[in-house]
């Protein structure tokens, strides 16, 4: 157990000091900027120390053993006063102690170690300049540094030599300027800018982010509602294609001999063709504008979707086609939601298209019924010579697994399979209240 803590313990640490992932390039326009305040403060830091020698921010106090300062002693009588010459700093040290803000985007933590080692050379020649550098040195690399908790935690080190470096010295301004607090100050500056900065991009890559999702749902979403208006296609003209088809034929082979049956064929083939017309303008004004309708007109001039409503149509269209089906129907006395009777118009539908395709001459029967919840739809027929099969023994062809999809939406079941009369059974389970 102890390991593992020890484990734990220096795995946090190695998080702690592991360097932040580098950012892009650095533009051009930051780095003339950082390399034209380097060159501007160096200047100005030569001819301070150039003209202007001992007007630092700090002068030195003679103290004694107490710490206390102590005055300077009175001239002897008749001695000659002769005022000490005070000399600047050296131009080397000067120069270190601007210059290398030049770089202090690129290397934070080097360009403030070099400012900071020349400040503490120059010592109590310092100028304002070699304080203000030493200020922007502090914040640049807390600022800047890829090291979050490294770069804080150099600069309360660097704090402690600059205090003992000018621990005798008596500051202008009151004691809160001591390079201590200055230093300190300037890190606590940049880790509230940083922090902010850091906030807002992570706020901008939310966003981003939230704005990809949005984008990815709307994509699936029209993927879903293609999917959805490709199975609405599928329902409609299969059934009624092949309705007309059956029509056709007969009316082609009954044509010479009885002409009135013919005519009845005809006139079923042409009900089916405005049955199919009306549904494909239904279906395919799903992709219409919501108000391409006049003021007098409806919203879409759009024919609600079918339901059991219409099963006696579909029966008499499938009758029609020369495919005898019985029927029984009982359904729960409350009315059934919108979906639902959809679905269940869907499952009746696409099985006696099956039947009609594959099973020519065949009886059909369509039992709907309900048990408690769920809407239990049985679709038969006593199958015929066919020419091929609606689906294998699982179910698989294109209009059931549409079904499946359908049904699924709703919670529902579909099993489909051959009898062991010979025919063919399709079976719905459709929940259609919540329990």
């Amino acid at each position: 157990m102890e390991t593992e803590e020890r484990l734990g313990w220096r795995r946090q640490l190695r998080d702690v000091l592991r360097p932040e992932a580098k950012g892009g390039p650095l533009s051009r326009r930051a780095m003339s900027a950082d390399v034209v305040l380097a060159v501007v403060l160096t200047v100005v830091a030569l001819v301070v120390a150039a003209r202007y020698p001992g007007d630092g921010p700090a002068f030195v106090v003679p103290r004694d053993a107490y710490g206390v300062p102590v005055p300077p002693r009175p001239p002897a009588p008749g001695a000659l006063i002769v005022e000490d010459a005070i000399s600047g700093p050296p131009w080397p040290l000067v120069l270190l102690s601007a210059l290398p803000l030049a770089a202090r985007r690129r290397y934070p933590l080097g360009a403030f170690a070099v400012v900071l080692a020349a400040a503490l050379g120059i010592g109590d020649r310092a100028t304002w300049i070699t304080v203000l550098t030493c200020v922007i040195g502090a914040y640049s690399a807390v600022k800047h540094s890829r090291y979050r908790t490294l770069a804080p935690a150099c600069l309360v080190v660097a704090a402690v030599p600059a205090g003992l470096a000018f621990r005798q010295t008596d500051p202008i301004l009151p004691g809160w300027s001591s390079p201590v607090v200055v230093l300190l100050a300037a890190g606590v500056v940049a880790g509230t800018v940083r922090f902010w900065q850091r906030r807002l991009a992570a706020g901008r890559d939310r966003f981003a982010e939230l704005q990809r999702a949005q984008e990815e749902d709307m994509r699936r979403a029209v993927e879903e509602e293609r999917g959805r208006i490709a199975a609405e296609l599928h329902d409609v003209v299969t059934h009624n294609v092949s309705v007309m088809v059956i029509q056709a034929g007969a009316a082609r082979k009954v044509m010479d001999a009885a002409p009135e049956r013919s005519k009845e064929a005809l006139l079923a083939v042409e009900a089916g063709g405005r049955a199919a017309m009306a549904e494909l303008r239904h279906v395919m004004g799903l992709l219409a504008a919501p108000d391409l309708g006049g003021a007098d007109s409806p919203a879409d001039g759009l024919e609600p979707q079918p339901g059991l409503g219409q099963l006696d149509a579909l029966i008499e269209r499938v009758r029609a086609a020369g495919t005898p089906v019985g029927v029984a129907v009982s359904l729960p006395p409350e009315p059934l939601p919108a979906g639902a009777d959809l679905t269940a118009y869907r499952v009746v539908q696409e099985a006696l298209t099956n039947t009609i395709k594959h099973a020519p001459g065949a009886d059909a029967g369509v039992t709907i019924g309900y048990t408690g919840d769920c809407l239990e739809i049985e679709v038969t027929d006593t199958g015929a010579v066919r020419d091929s099969s609606p689906a294998d023994g699982n179910g698989n062809g294109r209009g059931l697994i549409g079904l499946r999809e359908r049904l699924a939406v709703y919670g529902g079941e579909l099993t489909a399979g051959p009898t062991l009369a010979g025919g063919y059974r399709i079976r719905a389970r459709i929940p259609w209240r919540a329990a």
